[in-house]
């Protein structure tokens, strides 16, 4: 309503079968075409009394308007033609970053990886500081939404001490995609000194307490405490615009990377012992961890008359080495297909 956001509130309704209220979408219309006639007035008025700099400002005043209320066809379209024209560098890359930014909010992950990269082709010509490192953000949050954490989590802590989108999102809200990201994609050496004692991050995620109790249970080992934190942050995630469609594959994974972490300081253990550790039932826990290993994604095996765990963590030479021999063979093969090839 803030924003009177007629065109979106349009298709939310058409996508999720709502029937939409009339009244409201009426009031939001006449109020769209109010808007649209004084901005195509002042492109008019500067067409016919200013210069070329001011023609632009007005043009991209309108694209802005159709982001604003949710018009992405058209702002994209005009962002896309508008960067055609006689103008900066630094212009160009600002409206390849709010055609990116337009399409992350409306979802089209295709086309905002297009425009990506536009802005980075247009950072190498000579973007400044400030331009590559919102592109950086920009970048990350596509990562965020393609499931990439790894990925997002190298671009945002190289913005952690110099954020400046605040067009995109509040810093705390950036801080809070990079604990959930960090999480996953960082060892537990990286993950203490990057975040857990970043001064950047202290500052404020005591703001962010369902991130902040995630974080420090999980690198304090207090897994009881980590399994009640999962729960606190999972309506963040699955409400958030970039997490939605990983919230359940997300706690997945971080539940198997807080049971591996555990099983890394034992050789044996007793699956009651663990359990009580997670605050979870035995027959629960089995059923993860049996899960969890039959995938390979647990490196144990579950001894159930005894009802100890044990660990079988791969040795790492015998891994490459086998890797090896894997792609060697491989290799030869490929080899001995093209001999055969050139021989007929």
């Amino acid at each position: 309503k803030e924003n009177q956001m007629g065109p979106y509130y349009a298709s939310m309704c058409t996508e999720l079968g709502w029937a939409p209220d009339a009244d409201l979408l009426a009031s939001f219309t006449a109020a769209n075409e109010k808007e649209l006639k004084e901005k195509t007035d002042a492109i008019e008025d500067a067409t016919q009394n200013f210069g070329e700099a001011e023609v632009l400002d007005a043009i991209i005043a309108l694209a802005d308007f159709h982001a604003r209320i949710g018009n992405k066809d058209e702002a994209v379209k005009m962002y896309l033609e508008k960067r055609k024209q006689k103008m900066s560098l630094g212009q160009k890359i600002d409206l390849a970053l709010k055609a990116v930014r337009v399409c992350l909010v409306h979802g089209d992950l295709p086309a905002a990886k297009t425009h990506i990269k536009t802005a980075h082709e247009l950072a190498e010509l000579g973007g400044d500081w400030d331009r590559r490192n919102r592109l950086k953000v920009y970048q990350g949050t596509y990562f965020v939404a393609t499931r990439q954490f790894s990925k997002a989590a190298a671009l945002f802590l190289d913005s952690v001490a110099t954020f400046t989108c605040y067009e995109m999102y509040s810093y705390n809200q950036f801080v809070f995609y990079l604990v959930v990201v960090s999480l996953l994609a960082l060892d537990r050496k990286t993950l203490r000194e990057k975040i857990v004692e970043s001064p950047e991050v202290l500052t404020c995620i005591r703001e962010l307490p369902h991130a902040d109790h995630l974080l420090t249970s999980f690198y304090g080992c207090r897994y009881k405490d980590f399994f009640k934190a999962l729960v606190e942050i999972h309506p963040f995630v699955f409400r958030d615009r970039f997490l939605n469609g990983h919230a359940k594959w997300y706690l997945r994974e971080v539940r198997i990377k807080a049971y591996a972490q555990f099983l890394e300081s034992y050789k044996s253990v007793t699956a009651a012992s663990m359990a009580a550790s997670f605050g979870v039932g035995v027959e629960f826990l089995d059923r993860e961890l049996s899960r969890f290993i039959a995938a390979k994604r647990i490196h144990a095996k579950i001894d159930k008359i005894d009802g100890v765990i044990e660990t079988n963590r791969p040795d790492a030479k015998n891994a490459q080495y086998s890797e090896l021999i894997k792609d060697g063979d491989e290799l030869l093969n490929r080899i001995q297909q093209l001999a055969r090839m050139l021989s007929v």
